[in-house]
């Protein structure tokens, strides 16, 4: 039965006056026939309204690469297993940068301007088999975070400085934050930057002979993984900077790709160190085309897996605050919300597949139908993709669950447990809550009433 609490905030969300079919502005309403585009506060592909459960496969282009890693067998088997599940929006990563502690390898760039031919050849074979599937990708291009780089990377390359990883004594999360944080101000780290940006977003994919700006199997570039202002007091001196990078990155996608959407990867309120504002600003450019939020119950110190009759309620109750904070966020921008990332370790905070997901499954069931009811309702929630797939992958050893270079690529990044997040092919409980949602949110995909788009 529904607690009282939680049945008071998902009506919260559904009663967010906003079908908004007919507000606010097209968007890339000229792209080509097969592109999701946006209208108001929803999304569109082919005059159909577009609502999605997706994923997150990061590891995506590493499985299509012929190198260390590689494994493009496996790459067609867990896309065909996510589409019987009626997942077809995968978010994945495009970008990775020198080759570190606790970092994604091999890399695509392991040096400044340096580009892995093999590596984007994977990301080649990615899209075309997605695009085989009808599936959609939406690519971030950078990351604020270590695991793959990023833009600490770029800084540390430009500044000749080792990376502060916080993996690492004598560094801090704090300081790595800071460090990372002082890329938007960076001229030169941004120039590398943006050099990457253009060769990936002008490549042409040497399996389908497809340029990237023509293929519809793209649904989104994204600015990066997660770009936060930095950390505390110090965090505040950057909202400038930060709201001035993403406008004038997400411009620069635009000049080069008119037909896809631009996204920034935002966790929400959290990714703004808590300021409401902040997160509106740096949605509101018409250079974003969308908006994003993540939810972290673990990460966040919501809920502790050790713990969980103590903590679960409560940290389902902040959730779907959370939740219905930014679908009323989305509302008052007039733009289409994805929750891009969420999850929640297996019971016990096991790591070993063969343990029971109780908790993951209530909470996946709770959230899904969060979003599923506002988007039913018309709101702009309208979107998901959970944090993550890992179908056959497994831990090596989930008594020592480290990620070395070889191990198989599961859902979780090198710099984390693996098995932590990960949705495994064998989680048959979970599966089936996958299989339900995503096939509830398709059954919104209804023809969108013609209406010419606002000027």
């Amino acid at each position: 039965m529904m607690g009282r609490g939680r049945r008071r905030i998902l009506c919260a969300i559904l009663v967010i006056p906003v079908l908004a079919l007919g507000c606010g502005t097209a968007r890339r309403s000229g792209a080509p026939k097969g592109f999701v585009t946006v209208t108001g506060t929803q999304f569109v592909l082919d005059g159909r309204r577009y609502c999605f459960l997706g994923t997150n496969v990061w590891y995506g282009l590493n499985l299509g690469a012929d190198t260390l890693g590689g494994d493009r067998e496996r790459l067609a088997r867990e896309l065909d297993r996510l589409c019987d599940l009626g997942i077809r929006n995968l978010r994945v990563m495009g970008a990775s940068e020198g080759e570190q502690f606790n970092t994604v390898r091999p890399c695509i760039q392991p040096a400044p301007r340096s580009y892995r031919e093999t590596m984007l050849r994977g990301l080649d074979v990615l899209l075309a088999e997605m695009g085989k599937r009808g599936m959609r990708a939406v690519i971030y291009l950078n990351n604020y975070w270590e695991w793959s780089g990023g833009m600490a990377q770029y800084l540390a390359w430009v500044k000749n400085v080792p990376v502060p990883n916080p993996g690492l004594p004598p560094f801090r999360w704090d300081e790595f934050m800071n460090f990372s944080a002082g890329f938007y101000r960076d001229s030169t780290a941004n120039d590398w930057y943006r050099q990457y940006v253009r060769h990936v977003v002008l490549r042409t994919n040497t399996v389908t002979g497809v340029p990237y700006r023509e293929d519809p199997t793209i649904m989104a570039w994204q600015l990066a993984n997660e770009p936060r202002p930095g950390w505390g007091e110090v965090s505040k001196a950057n909202f400038e900077a930060f709201a001035q990078w993403i406008d004038r990155t997400a411009q620069y996608i635009k000049s080069l790709d008119p037909n896809h959407l631009v996204s920034t990867g935002s966790e929400g309120l959290v990714g703004c160190n808590g300021d409401e504002e902040l997160y509106l600003q740096t949605h509101r450019f018409d250079s974003v085309d969308y908006m994003t939020f993540h939810l972290w119950v673990l990460n966040w110190s919501w809920f502790d897996p050790l713990r969980p009759e103590e903590t679960y309620s409560s940290a389902l109750e902040k959730a779907l605050d959370y939740i219905r904070k930014h679908a009323e966020y989305a509302a008052r921008v007039g733009k289409p919300l994805v929750l891009e990332e969420f999850g929640i370790p297996r019971d016990r905070h096991s790591y070993d597949p063969r343990s029971t997901t109780t908790y993951r499954d209530r909470y996946y069931e709770a959230v899904f139908a969060a979003i599923y009811e506002s988007a039913a309702a018309g709101g702009p929630l309208v979107g998901s993709n959970f944090w993550a797939w890992g179908g056959e992958g497994r831990p090596r050893d989930p008594q020592d669950p480290t990620w070395k270079p070889g191990d198989p690529y599961t859902g979780d990044p090198p710099q984390e447990p693996q098995g932590r997040n990960s949705v495994f092919d064998c989680d048959s409980s979970t599966l089936a809550v996958l299989k339900k949602w995503a096939a509830k949110m398709d059954a919104l995909n209804v023809d969108m009433p013609s209406r010419r788009p606002r000027r």
